[in-house]
């Protein structure tokens, strides 16, 4: 829109007239450069549908095993280690699975609306990291399981934004959970994870598999 009101724009794409009144062809480069803005404008305006339905149900199908695992653990830091080291794990399986879905990691890397999604996840899965240590330095281990899950949910609502209308709902469910489990007993924490990391992605997993394919 903004070019067909710039005169110099409209003058690009206008077709070329002879002297005898015979229109010619704007130059190749010219329909180029058109075809190119229109194509940006539309990948601008799509949402991301890479969203691996059956790479969630395999991450949370690993968040419930590492809860079952956890619970038999007695350190603190190796509980946390085991968590971290699934967050990893879960990053990995996502990855992958995009990039199935997608057909191929440059196609991924080169989707707009993939990048908008990743941008937008960055700053709470970040700001949870930097959490992460100073709370461990404090010994505050018992609120790790609400604010892991809390950022992680703000994370999937703001990359949401730019995706399927079922993502930004998982994550007001995560952001819900993480509120809860702040409220909870320390002892209650591998079951407050494995419900959420491990059932919620099952279940919206499940649902994004259905609607939107694997």
């Amino acid at each position: 829109m903004q070019q067909c009101r710039n005169p110099r724009s409209r003058r690009s794409v206008e077709a070329r007239v002879r002297p005898d009144g015979i229109p010619t062809a704007p130059p190749s480069h010219d329909v180029l450069d058109q075809l190119q803005f229109i194509r940006h404008t539309m990948e601008s305006a799509t949402s991301f549908t890479a969203v691996p339905g059956w790479g969630m149900v395999m991450l949370g199908t690993t968040a419930l095993t590492v809860a079952f695992v956890a619970r038999t653990v007695d350190s603190q830091i190796t509980w946390v280690v085991l968590w971290l080291g699934e967050a990893l794990l879960a990053g990995l399986i996502s990855l992958v699975a995009m990039v199935k879905k997608t057909g191929s990691l440059a196609k991924l890397a080169a989707s707009i609306p993939a990048r908008k999604c990743a941008l937008s996840l960055v700053p709470p899965l970040a700001a949870g990291g930097v959490l992460t240590v100073m709370m461990m330095e404090h010994h505050f281990y018992a609120v790790l399981p609400g604010m892991w899950l809390m950022l992680y949910g703000v994370a999937i609502i703001t990359g949401g934004a730019f995706s399927v209308r079922v993502v930004p709902v998982m994550g007001i469910c995560f952001a819900i959970f993480g509120t809860v489990a702040l409220a909870l007993p320390a002892v209650w924490a591998n079951g407050i994870m494995a419900a959420g990391f491990g059932g919620l992605h099952v279940v919206f997993g499940l649902l994004i598999a259905r609607r939107h394919g694997g």
